[in-house]
């Protein structure tokens, strides 16, 4: 079966080999261990893999193939220790005023383009936090944090960095981009989000705004609507929640809509379908080359891994790929965290900033510090 990039005519998705890597994908359902597996050019997508995808076309994936792959139940969660003191330096990139310039700047040419009768519609346009520590970072104990959420899927990925030194990509996201089983297919796209808080009356309130917000179903219904159109050619049958849920992890409540359907070809592989559905709006825009322009000249700086996709895909094409969020790119004694927001033209910039901030608490407390 040819790949996604053959049917589109472009070449295929490249990875940095040779090169021996590890990969570890932990869910409420199911929990993979892959070590020094090797990391591969993928001429098809109808052999086990594991691993992630790039947001960028051109950024290399870290994509793996094992000998053998076992999807098993997990063992359980993790008890962490407890937060030692982390002497770290947080270095805000950009800072807040400049990330909010940046905002203001998009939603400006997003309204410009309604104006105008341009199709630009959504931006998601991210932040970064360098953390700097002392001492290199514990990565084992940063994961044993992060399992504590059920409500996320955390994953350990090792990678090259853009300067191709060694690194390691880990995270805890709760966005499943594609879920494959025979011929059933499962996506929960997420998008509109509100931070939560540890006092109740105060987070039912988050979550009821939350739900009320015509931003945030404008924004939701965007992401939505890509992933059924995308998904529709591929299935006999496909169906979607009327209304968005709620669905919250320990810090961030967020607008979900649960989307089934049914393959026509049950061999389809999961990773084409998920290269089909990579990036949806909830991690880039509409329409997705635009948005990707903009992103790239807003930011400047390549996002590699974040906001792409990770997870598996076995011999018979099933497989799972999460939304590579709430994740840190850690080399030695530094992380770099990553969180974006999604801009429509009724954005508030400071509100967007705030939305990155609630997103990069999971991590944050993992580290046991705090941005401020």
């Amino acid at each position: 079966m040819s790949s996604v990039a053959e049917e589109r005519g472009a070449a295929p998705r490249r990875t940095r080999a040779p090169l021996r890597s590890h990969f570890t994908f932990s869910s409420r359902s199911e929990s993979i261990e892959v070590d020094d597996a090797p990391v591969v050019d993928v001429p098809d997508e109808t052999v086990p893999l594991v691993g992630a995808i790039a947001f960028e076309a051109d950024q290399p994936d870290a994509l793996l193939a094992p000998e053998a792959l076992r999807v098993a139940l997990p063992t359980g969660r993790v008890t962490a220790r407890a937060a030692a003191d982390l002497r770290a330096r947080i270095v805000a990139e950009p800072g807040a005023a400049e990330y909010e310039r940046k905002v203001a700047a998009v939603v400006a040419r997003i309204a410009e383009a309604i104006r105008s009768g341009d199709d630009l519609r959504k931006v998601v346009l991210a932040r970064r936090l360098r953390v700097e520590c002392e001492a290199p970072i514990d990565v084992d104990l940063l994961l044993a944090r992060l399992r504590r959420d059920p409500e996320v899927t955390t994953f350990r990925i090792g990678h090259r960095s853009r300067a191709g030194e060694p690194t390691e990509w880990i995270g805890a996201t709760p966005e499943t981009l594609l879920d494959k089983r025979g011929d059933r297919v499962h996506s929960l796209p997420l998008a509109g989000s509100a931070p939560r808080s540890s006092e109740w009356s105060v987070d039912q309130a988050a979550a009821q705004g939350l739900l009320a917000s015509a931003k945030d179903r404008t924004e939701h219904r965007l992401v939505v609507e890509h992933v059924l159109d995308t998904l529709a050619p591929w299935c006999s049958a496909l169906n979607a929640s009327s209304t968005p849920i709620l669905t919250g992890t320990s810090t961030v409540w967020h607008l979900g809509t649960r989307i089934d359907g049914r393959l026509r070809d049950r061999d389809t592989p999961s990773l084409t379908l998920a290269r089909a559905l990579h990036p949806t709006p909830a991690v880039c825009g509409v329409p997705t080359a635009k948005a990707r322009a903009l992103i790239a000249d807003t930011e400047g700086t390549p996002r590699g891994l974040y906001a792409g996709a990770v997870g598996w895909s076995d011999g018979t094409g099933d497989g799972c790929w999460m939304v590579t969020l709430r994740c840190a790119e850690v080399r030695g004694a530094t992380a770099i965290l990553h969180a974006g927001a999604g801009l429509v033209a009724s954005s508030v910039p400071r509100s967007e900033r705030e939305e990155t901030s609630a997103k990069f608490r999971a991590l944050l407390d993992a580290f046991g510090v705090d941005e401020a």
